[in-house]
């Protein structure tokens, strides 16, 4: 019998792989087919990505499917009109690259195993390491290796997990939570869902794993309700592991019990603090509070709480199942283990990567996102979210782990990694991000409530052909005030975006102010839009498609663009077949 596996997280299933499902579905019985389901495997940008596994042939990974395709590659795997992604058996080809390159820990089960099967999980390897440090080792030895493995939290920080876990395990309470924070926010990241998308029972397990060692018997997994896809298969799981023994009292048959509940966050960014999660949590508004106390300490209903993100903690049972030194050989001195991290923006190849701490830009952004678009060249990266930073492309051979990132004014954040080439305009990025932590400020600090909406006050301004000589160093001085005067990292960081974009890009706000012009031509208040005479055919599809009657000129004579009837919309420039209008 074929099984056909069809990638069904929220980015195969935005590609169209429901239409795959259903319509192969409605034939298993007359093609012998057995249809699964899995997560992302990382390579979005090839959705929908459908795996054919013959009783014959090679196992075929396929991208850009359709279901007429899928049917194809059912009956001749080899038919010229079906793109083949990757080959995981007999002939081992990968065509692009983009898993040679990769060393997948947490990543290791997503696009493989079906996410709803909690045998799928069981035979690769899930559990065992709960149940062996059930059986073999103290609490105080499990905080200990998770220690020596070097795994610092991947939600943005960078704190040392075991530490964080022994902070925890010290207290003495009757009564201590876990919290599994997956209230992933940043543009452009979706780290976080993609794993509880695709292998939940790992996140199950880390959360457990980190209850045995703390002292916890209460876990709650905070997501946002942006993620119904993530929700569905995470509460999927829970059931699934409470009647298998996984979760509840006496787990293993051993003296230890654990349950895992789920609070749907309502999508404010700030929630994404750990304090703001917790008010968030209690049922109160999210907002930071003065720390410390911290919430090793005093954190869920004042009880000692540990909190690590979706990533941090599916890391963990890779780590007691392997041993802490085969985690701390991937990365840097520092920098340990594995990263995973979203490809987004400019990029050819967008989707999921997971390689070890310092790899470059320039690595991750030509060998695994295959680089920009054609003709058009590498420009930056904006690393962390909205309060990271952007990294230039004289920087490409940067090493990105904590440290290095941090020595170019950004951070390494929880691992959104956005693409620029040549035509984005970074004052308008610098204003794009800002536009979004201003909007998403809790309200509690002035200068974070205040200062970040006077710095959009003057992006706008420069973006908009208004600027003045004064304005970079206002917005340097209240980027100062802003960091130095806010209580949580949503404040400290958000002016981030600025002042590395002025620190690297200094050139193209000058440009902005003094020359009223945006060297990307990106900014539609300082674009001009003018029809080469040479290569224009005067065949009038610009006139009939521009809103604004901006266009002018006879059929088969050379069109003329009124510059002051002309509202920037850009239609001519998609219309015209012969390249003939371009920006100025």
């Amino acid at each position: 019998m074929t099984t056909v596996r069809v990638g069904t997280a929220t980015c195969g299933l935005a590609a169209g792989a429901a239409n795959i499902i259903e319509k192969i579905q409605g034939l298993e019985g007359d093609l012998d087919v057995t249809v699964l389901e899995t997560g992302c495997i990382g390579l979005c940008h090839a959705e929908p990505l459908v795996e054919v596994d013959g009783p014959d042939g090679p196992v075929v990974l396929y991208g850009w499917m359709t279901p007429e395709l899928t049917l194809k590659a059912i009956s001749d795997p080899d038919a010229p009109e079906l793109e083949s992604v990757t080959l995981r058996k007999g002939e081992q080809r990968d065509k692009y690259g983009v898993l040679a390159v990769q060393n997948r820990v947490v990543l290791s089960r997503c696009g493989a195993v079906d996410p709803g099967s909690i045998d799928d999980y069981l035979e690769t390897g899930g559990y065992r390491a709960l149940a062996n440090c059930l059986k073999d080792m103290t609490p105080a030895q499990v905080v200990a290796e998770v220690t020596r493995s070097g795994l610092r939290g991947r939600g943005g920080g960078g704190f040392p997990t075991g530490r964080k876990w022994e902070f925890t395990a010290a207290q003495d309470s009757p009564v201590k939570f876990v919290i599994c924070n997956a209230d992933e926010g940043d543009p452009g990241a979706f780290m976080d869902r993609s794993v509880l998308e695709g292998d939940p029972f790992a996140v199950l397990e880390g959360m457990t794993l980190c209850g045995y060692a703390i002292g916890a018997d209460k876990g709650i997994i905070y997501c946002r309700a942006e993620y119904p896809r993530a929700l569905q298969r995470i509460r999927a799981a829970i059931d699934l592991a409470r009647q298998r023994g996984y979760l509840g009292d006496a787990i293993l048959d051993s003296s230890f019990g654990f349950d895992v509940s789920i609070k749907e966050g309502a999508g404010a960014f700030v929630c994404g603090e750990e304090t703001a999660l917790i008010a968030s949590i209690e049922g109160r508004r999210g907002m930071p509070r003065f720390r410390p106390p911290y919430p090793a300490v005093s954190g869920l209903y004042r009880r000692p709480t540990n909190i690590n993100n979706v990533e941090t903690l599916a890391g963990v049972p890779w780590i007691l199942d392997h041993g802490a030194a085969a985690f701390s050989d991937f990365g840097t001195e520092k920098s340990k283990g594995t990263k995973v991290f979203a490809l987004a923006g400019k990029v050819v190849r967008g989707g999921l990567v997971e390689v070890p701490m310092g790899t470059t830009i320039e690595q991750l952004v030509f060998d695994v996102g295959g680089g920009v678009g054609e003709g058009r060249t590498f420009k930056a990266v904006q690393i962390g979210g909205p309060s990271g930073g952007c990294i230039p492309a004289s920087m490409a051979d940067l090493p990105v782990d904590y440290e290095h990132v941090a020595q170019t004014g950004a951070i390494m954040g929880s691992g959104g990694l956005v693409v620029m080439d040549d035509t984005t305009c970074m004052v308008d990025v610098a204003r794009y991000f800002l536009a979004f932590t201003q909007a998403e400020s809790c309200g509690k600090c002035t200068f974070c409530r205040l200062g970040t909406k006077r710095m959009l006050e003057i992006l706008e301004r420069i973006t908009a052909g208004r600027g003045e000589e004064e304005d970079v160093d206002r917005l340097l001085e209240l980027a100062a005030k802003i960091k130095e005067s806010s209580l949580c990292g949503l404040g400290q960081a958000a002016p981030n975006p600025v002042l590395t974009t002025i620190q690297h890009f200094r050139s193209e706000y000058e440009a902005h102010i003094r020359d009223k012009s945006c060297p990307a031509h990106s900014c539609s208040a300082l674009v001009r839009y003018s029809i080469d005479d040479q290569l224009c055919t005067g065949c009038g599809v610009c006139i009939r498609q521009c809103p604004a009657d901006a266009i002018q000129g006879e059929r088969k004579e050379v069109h003329v663009i009124d510059d002051d009837k002309c509202i920037r919309c850009a239609r001519c420039i998609t219309a015209c077949n012969f390249e003939a209008v371009t920006k100025i």
